[in-house]
């Protein structure tokens, strides 16, 4: 059975300092719920305190509508799967599913059962007398979520589990991931550092810095609608033309900045006067052709192609360049390295954000 978990204003600190700062948010039952930031931002934290491993220094957590103050992780609702995937290399991959069972005083036979069962779940069935050793990465990982379901949890909680994986089978194993809580149907709460698997695989997603949820929404909000500065330059790669409002209209706002006017969204209540950022995605460029707003003019510092898209980096304002990426379809007229470039964007494309935080490159 699916839990919902609430963390209701949780503080945490270790001495003088605060890992986690007054973390405020609901997640449903049933939800794939992702925590996203950088290193050393307390999203691991944040997942310890669900799991039972440290207690807030304020606040509360709530799984199923129940405080969970004083429970410890064994007797919580929730399985945690770790980055290293912790399974026994001496026992079988059905013994490994069965592990938590056999503690609870499962017979062997019903353990067997279940594990079968969970094995035609992960799409490995007949490999339950195999040694863990035999299996590839992403089999493993399977097995991991396997042994985790086994117990019923109400609420799985993932830590960086793909961390150790290569691209190609990372992104494979997010697919499955997904399709799997969507089968079991329960909560799953998910740590990483990695855009593309918060983006791809969660309802909604927790962007976090230096202790602080920044935004919560849906991948496409936090991807077109940034909140901070920091969601901006974190989530997706994003070119950032720093300047003062010159003019604040109810949707638009114009920024002042090395290039001339550029307008963009006004979606924070930037007034005239106040320093803010400009953000336009790679994609939201193209070469101007004509256009009158938002033109740059600049030149060409490097290309790269990449087969389906080509990226074209442009001088910019000292901080960093312009990257500007576009379809390799045939149409596209090429612009080579130290040549002059006109390149725009619609108003609509671009967000301008207040002056705060950028993400380490």
């Amino acid at each position: 059975m699916s839990a919902g978990v609430e963390l209701d204003h949780i503080t945490i600190r270790f001495g003088d300092f605060t890992a986690v700062g007054d973390a405020n948010l609901s997640i449903e039952e049933g939800e794939f719920f992702s925590f996203l930031g950088p290193s050393g931002c307390g999203k691991t934290t944040i997942l310890r305190a669900i799991s039972g491993f440290l207690e807030p220094s304020e606040g509360a957590v709530r799984i199923g509508g129940q405080d969970m103050q004083g429970i410890g992780p064994n007797k919580r609702p929730t399985a945690l799967i770790f980055q290293n995937l912790a399974l026994f290399p001496l026992m079988s991959v059905a013994d490994n599913i069965a592990f938590g069972l056999e503690v609870r005083g499962v017979s062997k036979e019903d353990r067997r059962k279940r594990a079968d069962d969970l094995l035609d779940l992960i799409a490995l069935s007949g490999q339950g007398d195999k040694q863990v050793n035999a299996l590839s990465g992403g089999q493993k990982q399977r097995v991991a979520i396997a042994r985790a379901l086994a117990v019923e949890p109400s609420v799985l909680l993932l830590d960086e589990p793909l961390s150790a994986l290569d691209l190609k089978l990372r992104q494979h194993m997010r697919a499955e991931l997904r399709a799997i809580q969507r089968r079991v149907g329960i909560t799953f709460i998910y740590i990483t550092h990695d855009q593309g698997e918060a983006l791809t695989m969660s309802d909604r997603v927790a962007v976090m810095s230096q202790g602080v949820i920044q935004q919560i929404s849906d991948s496409a909000t936090i991807y077109d609608n940034p909140a901070t500065a920091f969601v901006a330059s974190f989530v997706g790669e994003n070119n950032a033309f720093h300047g003062r409002v010159t003019k604040a209209e109810e949707d638009y706002a114009v920024i002042d900045s090395p290039f001339g006017a550029l307008r963009g969204r006004n979606q924070q209540g930037l007034r005239q006067g106040d320093s803010a950022i400009l953000f336009v995605r790679p994609e939201a460029l193209a070469l101007a052709n004509g256009s009158t707003e938002n033109v740059i003019e600049t030149t060409v510092s490097s290309e790269a192609f990449e087969g389906s898209v080509r990226h074209l980096y442009l001088k910019g304002d000292g901080r960093k360049d312009i990257a500007l990426t576009m379809t390799n379809d045939g149409s596209t007229p090429t612009v080579r390295q130290g040549e002059s470039a006109r390149v725009a964007f619609a108003a609509d494309r671009a967000v301008a954000l207040p002056e705060g935080e950028l993400a380490s490159e």
